[in-house]
């Protein structure tokens, strides 16, 4: 017998290898609502639901059957809050990812069709319980798509934070808001982010967020204009002082969405030419593949092998 394995094929795993990251998506696909139950009722931490619920909402084919779900449990929330954060990627996926002036008349009506019943199921959520953080978080999405006053999407934002201060997807929700591709302010996004990262705890994901915010404004020009701002040393030292207070302190754990967080640290080092910081990035993504960040770049399987080929090529 061949005495080696072929390793297994590259490929997105939005579970990022969680054992109940994973556990979840396949009891969503099963249609089992007793393990999703006990899942999510285990998950007492406001972070931990969330990121939870971010696996969640990618398991294709829930809004074929969540109704059901619903109308056989009318006391409870959870079946109604995973049918409303479902239902923002769902509108998501018929927009489309690419930006609004390659988008068609069509994919903007469905999107405002999903994204209003979305709206709708996450408002009775939050009317039935006003401290569901989930719930408030995911509208902090709805907000923007839907293209609501800022100030309500403000409202919302500072709802979730009085109830959880680091509360990482909120945040992560927020900065999108406030970045100049949904025609907020790049400079305003950066600050926020800074401003969230100096007073979060150390060993978390909440410091990706300075990562994201200079991906945000220097990634999605590309070329020249991008290599010169990334690799500006003041972006430079940002990243650095931004990824040792996250994914390489001593204390940061791969919980449910740490992969997406490295992965977007592993991307932007790189551009920043901090290659050998970037390789560690990658040493801790392993075979980890997510559709964020390596989805900017085309196909993400094929975005993270280059990438991280360079990275190894040139790495110190």
């Amino acid at each position: 017998m061949w005495p080696f394995r072929r390793k297994p094929a590259l490929a997105v795993d939005p579970t990022c290898g969680v054992p109940r990251a994973r556990a979840l998506a396949a009891a969503l696909t099963a249609r089992d609502r007793d393990t999703v139950r006990d899942i999510f009722d285990a998950a007492t931490d406001p972070d931990q639901r969330a990121l939870l619920m971010e696996t969640a909402v990618t398991v294709d084919g829930v809004q074929d059957w969540i109704g059901a779900w619903v109308h056989a449990e009318p006391d409870s929330t959870l079946p109604l809050l995973i049918r409303g954060c479902h239902a923002v990627e769902w509108a998501w996926q018929a927009r489309g990812r690419r930006a609004a002036a390659y988008t068609g008349r069509e994919s903007f009506e469905e999107f405002f069709r999903r994204l209003r019943r979305a709206e709708t199921w996450l408002q009775e959520v939050t009317a039935r319980d006003p401290a569901d953080v989930t719930a408030l978080t995911w509208m902090i999405t709805t907000a923007r798509g839907l293209q609501l006053d800022p100030a309500e999407a403000t409202a919302r934002f500072d709802r979730v934070v009085a109830l959880h201060p680091y509360h990482l997807i909120a945040h992560e929700q927020r900065l999108q808001g406030l970045c100049g591709k949904w025609s907020g302010d790049d400079e305003r996004m950066l600050a926020f982010a800074r401003k969230t990262v100096a007073g979060a705890p150390d060993g978390g994901l909440l410091p990706a967020l300075v990562a994201i915010a200079h991906f945000e404004t220097g990634i999605g020009t590309w070329g020249e204009e991008c290599l010169a701002y990334m690799r500006s040393a003041e972006v430079r030292k940002d990243l650095l002082a931004a990824a040792d207070r996250s994914i390489f302190h001593p204390g940061f754990q791969r919980g449910p969405g740490w992969a997406r967080r490295v992965a977007v640290f592993a991307m932007t080092l790189e551009v920043a030419d901090e290659l050998d910081a970037s390789g560690r990035a990658h040493d801790l993504l392993g075979d980890h593949v997510t559709e964020f960040p390596w989805g900017y770049l085309g196909d993400p399987v094929e975005g993270f092998r280059q990438s991280r080929d360079f990275v190894r090529q040139n790495r110190p």
